[in-house]
């Protein structure tokens, strides 16, 4: 199973390409689309069209994963975030991804634990959860690969393949799972 996961924005837009296999999450692809706030907005939304559509291309991913929008103060900023997310879709549904949405609370709380988390926990957990090096990744881009492995545990979950109620149901289903 390989997801894209996307962190929309006009200036940087964060991708991540995440695996599941054989038990683990892997690290595929990670990068940025990166425009110019000089550059007019049909420029930038263009830009980040083509890169999606060539990351799509080359890593054939099986599902699109992105970060739903952020209502701030700012009506202007969630406007062109809006943007940004509207051409992440259109080429996920173009290559018929099956798309799904996350706010950041549940992204946050998928991986920290805390839906209140900081980037930087976010960011600690994304190189710790796919063992990268404890390398300088931009928040959006740490923040892409969170989206896409938010998306991987919500449907590896065992709650979510048959709709247990509690753990108790769970291991009630799966004793040949139970450590003694």
């Amino acid at each position: 199973m390989i997801v894209l996961g996307v962190d929309p924005g006009t200036l940087s837009t964060g991708l991540g390409v995440v695996g599941w296999k054989n038990g683990k999450l892997y690290r595929i692809h990670h990068s940025a689309v990166k425009n110019k706030s000089s550059d007019s907005m049909p420029l930038r939304l263009q830009a980040i069209h083509t890169q999606l559509v060539e990351v799509i291309n080359r890593y054939h991913p099986d599902e699109f994963a992105i970060e739903s929008a952020f209502y701030g103060k700012n009506v202007q900023s969630a406007l062109k975030i809006g943007q940004a997310r509207g051409v992440s879709i259109l080429a996920a549904v173009q290559h018929e991804l099956p798309t799904t949405e996350y706010s950041p609370r549940e992204i946050k709380r998928a991986l920290v634990g805390n839906g209140a988390a900081s980037k930087n926990q976010v960011a600690y957990m994304v190189t710790n959860i796919l063992n990268l090096h404890k390398e300088d990744m931009i928040h959006d881009v740490s923040d892409a690969l969170a989206v896409a492995i938010c998306h991987l545990h919500k449907i590896i979950s065992p709650f979510n393949q048959k709709q247990f109620k509690s753990w108790k149901s769970f291991i009630e289903s799966h004793p040949e799972r139970v450590i003694t």
